[in-house]
């Protein structure tokens, strides 16, 4: 399941139905509305193989990483993250949900920052479009 955090806005998560990319929503499909970021992690636990999306920094440490979901924290203005969850989907490196899976990921327009559950490495990675 890919999952995105209630500060998306609509507008954002349209725009990845019309490309045919299905995503849940915090607040809206799944949760509730105001969610703190303590609730969040608890929650992806209950969930199985999903890739959580959001503009908020805090999200990005490495004790995060866990094998059950992916975080990934996008680096980008409001109105870009549509398009940076489909540039993350599909990335050769994360284009799978097994390639995701224990991974906290901080995209922007300069890569990807890749945090994994099993290294204490942070690597690197160039988009490829």
């Amino acid at each position: 399941m890919n999952l995105l955090d209630e500060q998306i806005p609509d507008s954002q998560r349209q725009r990845l139905g019309a490309w045919r990319i299905r995503v849940h929503q915090i607040g809206y499909d799944v949760g509730r509305k105001g969610m703190k970021d303590q609730e969040i992690i608890p929650f992806l636990h209950q969930q199985r193989r999903v890739t959580f999306f959001t503009l908020d920094f805090d999200f990005f440490q490495h004790d995060l990483c866990h094998a059950r979901y992916c975080l990934v924290c996008m680096d980008v203005r409001k109105q870009e993250a549509a398009a940076y969850v489909r540039r993350v989907l599909r990335h050769p490196q994360f284009n799978s949900v097994a390639k995701r899976m224990g991974k906290v990921i901080r995209a922007s327009s300069k890569g990807i920052q890749v945090l994994n559950v099993n290294t204490e490495r942070e690597i690197f990675v160039e988009w490829r479009d």
